[in-house]
């Protein structure tokens, strides 16, 4: 390590520094004669005066300290071991015991030269502890193959440092992130690539992929697309079958006809029950099929009971009531009944949407009926006509009042479409088609239409727009509810087929509307939300959120929730708090289907909550066995390195030892400090003002 001082200025500036403390120490202890001390005193004195104030004077040349520093880093050899679960499908003897035990002799004769880093590659890239491929590190069980991500985390990791060269031991497979080809073509250092794994074909029959929707409904028949491929089975008869509970719900057979075979097969299958339903697929294994774990694949599908069931109650027979019931009727998610008032006798909360035709009427009692659905919690959709009595209507707060004078005078109103309405939206196709339809008969009154209604069609009468409802929306209730202020929609189904040979706008709008009114909103005070399937990599991680009374955001008590397998095994959580809301990270699960069942007490009250979730096998390195030696060729030979097989490990050493380009790097590092930080400079300074004030005391002056 060398030292320099050097200063902003000149050199032979420090003349003056020394003048300065010269004439300091003189004009202090020479000028005065007064003072009776000794000559040998006195020079003391003014010799350590001259030293203090030449040093302070030194200063004023903002002198730096500049340290100049070597060190030296040796070439640092960065290995990267592929530790996902394909590796096995060759030889899994000899890679967990013989292929170990040669690199580690590898490894050792690299760090006699070079400083070795190991890291284990899957799902992740982890650095690995030691300086040996231990058998208790390396044990290819990862579901995961991201070979790009090594090659990311050496160009982070090792950036401006001296990397003589990179190692990747792998079978070539990845089935995450990108091509491995490209992300090491980031990499600014020669890599060398050891071909593992066999790339001889054998007779494998392969599930490759499953296309299919998450979700289903009940009664439907949902697609499954599976994507077949066979090597080597030329001539043979595959069967393939989708398996429900042990039970075949669907079988094909497939005849191969090359040593190459690729077929995508389309399967529909009838949804027979409701919830998360596991569909198997398999194809029939062959006698001398080597491996048989990509011949299966499960597909998970949420079956819903989505019908929305619709009730239909009318004063008397009317052509509006079969036009709706039509236009739903084409939508498989709605099953409607239709009933005139005096013959239902069910129960109200049994339907999600309750449509009521010109009711309360002036000439049927139906009170009670209007007093159930107000005990309700059923949204209802209201068409006015000649029948209905607006005085009672008035009093049912739907959001609507009409006073009239004369209830028999009527508006030919057309529908004018509310640019403001954001509830729900309508196609272009269907707007362009409303205004050919035929005007509706409405009452001639005063609308009186509280702040929150929305106006999904106001009334045009000729041709002035009121600000009148047509249809409108009221949604400010614990219930929504619906008002079509006229009758007659019967003659817009016909014009719509007149004008476009389909119903399709009609359809439209009576679809969107019902089915805006019929969805029931979330309103718990305490509910859990969690995905329906996760993989065995990942962790199982779940939201709660609580509200109070004022349906206010709270997290004051605590959540527990239980987990429980199919074998009856239970866990036991606690959610973690988590601004107002909840969280919680269980971890991961082994595969299978599991229920869990969520409590708090907020108060006097209790809450629960429940559901299921499934954990998924992740079996992507079983749908690929041969290893891919091209692309390790590919990422070798573009980044100035060379393949080499496992047999050939021991020629690694001396292959990057006779590069001449990984060689130890000397670096030269100038560090300059401020002399006045120096700790030690002002400790002098206290030394030499302290001694000079003591030997004036010792001399007896001040």
């Amino acid at each position: 390590m060398n030292f320099n001082l050097v200063t902003g200025y000149p050199l032979w500036f420090v003349l003056f520094c020394l003048m300065l403390g010269l004439i300091y120490a003189l004009a202090l202890y020479y000028r005065d004669r007064k003072h009776e001390f000794s000559r040998t005193l006195t020079r003391l004195m003014a010799i350590f005066r001259f030293i203090t104030v030449s040093i302070l004077s030194f200063f004023l040349l903002s002198p730096l300290l500049e340290t100049i520093s070597k060190s030296t880093e040796n070439p640092i050899i960065v290995i990267g071991q592929d530790n996902s679960s394909s590796i096995l499908h060759s030889d899994s003897l000899y890679y967990t015991t013989d292929y170990l035990e040669h690199f580690n002799q590898v490894i050792a004769d690299l760090e006699q030269d070079y400083e070795v880093r190991l890291y284990r590659v899957g799902e992740q890239v982890f650095p690995l502890g030691t300086s040996v491929m231990d058998t208790s590190s390396i044990t290819y069980n990862e579901k995961l193959s991201g070979l790009s991500a090594f090659f990311d985390e050496v160009n982070i990791i090792y950036a401006n440092r001296n990397v003589g060269a990179v190692v990747l031991a792998s079978d070539g497979i990845f089935n995450k992130g990108i091509s491995p080809v490209y992300a090491a073509g980031k990499v600014p250092f020669p890599v060398y690539s050891i071909a593992m794994g066999d790339t001889s074909v054998q007779r494998d029959l392969i599930l490759k992929r499953l296309n299919y929707n998450r979700i289903a409904f009940k009664g439907n028949y949902f697609p499954i697309e599976v994507y077949v491929n066979a090597n080597k089975c030329n001539s043979k008869k595959v069967l393939l079958s989708v398996y429900h509970r042990g039970k075949i719900v669907e079988r094909k057979e497939l005849r191969v006809n090359s040593d190459r075979y690729t077929k995508t097969v389309l399967l529909n299958i009838e949804a027979l029950e409701t919830g998360l339903q596991r569909y198997r697929v398999v194809l029939a294994p062959l006698d001398d099929e080597i491996n048989t774990r990509n011949n299966l694949m499960d597909a998970y599908i949420d079956v819903m009971d989505a019908r929305q069931k619709v009730l239909i109650l009318s004063n008397s027979p009317h052509p509006d009531i079969t036009a709706i019931k039509q236009a739903l009727g084409d939508n498989y998610n709605y099953e409607v009944e239709d009933y005139l008032t005096g013959k239902f006798d069910g129960a109200i909360d049994a339907y999600n949407l309750v449509i009521l035709h010109q009711l309360p009427s002036i000439s049927l009692a139906s009170a009670k009926l209007i007093r159930d659905l107000e005990q309700s919690s059923v949204p209802v959709l209201y068409i006015i006509g000649l029948q209905t009595d607006l005085a009672a209507f008035n009093n049912l707060k739907t959001g609507l009042s009409i006073n009239y004078t004369d209830r028999y005078r009527l508006n030919e109103t057309q529908a004018d479409f509310n640019e403001a309405f954001v509830l729900f939206k309508l196609s272009k196709s269907a707007l362009s088609t409303l205004s050919s339809f035929p005007p509706l008969k409405t009452c001639f009154g005063d609308y009186s239409m509280i702040r929150n209604t929305d106006v999904l069609f106001f009334q045009r009468i000729g041709l002035v727009t009121t600000t009148l409802p047509l249809i409108m929306i009221n949604k400010s209730l614990d219930k929504k509810i619906g008002v079509i202020t006229g009758d007659g929609i019967w003659k817009w189904r016909i014009t719509n087929y007149m004008k476009k040979g389909n119903h399709d706008a009609f359809n439209e709008i009576i679809d969107k509307l019902v089915q805006y009114l019929s969805i029931q909103e979330d309103k718990r005070l305490f509910r859990v939300k969690a995905s329906q399937t996760f993989y065995e990599n990942e962790s199982v991680v779940m939201d709660a959120a609580l509200y109070n009374e004022s349906y206010e955001l709270i997290n004051d008590p605590d959540v527990k929730l239980t987990i429980s397998s199919e074998e009856g095994n239970q866990y036991n959580y606690s959610f973690n708090k988590y601004g107002d809301a909840y969280t919680l990270n269980a971890g991961g699960f082994p595969v299978g289907d599991y229920q869990y069942t969520a409590s708090v007490k907020l108060g006097m009250q209790s809450f629960t909550d429940a559901g299921g979730f499934s954990i998924l096998p992740l079996e992507i390195e079983s749908v690929s066995t041969i290893a891919d030696h091209n692309l390790l060729y590919r990422i070798a030979t573009e980044n100035d390195g060379k393949m080499l097989t496992p047999a050939e490990l021991n020629s690694l050493p001396e292959l990057i030892r006779e590069r001449g380009d990984v060689k130890p790097v000397i670096y030269t590092q100038k560090r300059f400090t401020d002399l006045v930080n120096l700790p030690w400079i002002f400790v002098l300074l206290i030394v030499l003002l302290g001694a000079e004030w003591f030997l004036r005391k010792w001399g007896g002056s001040y």
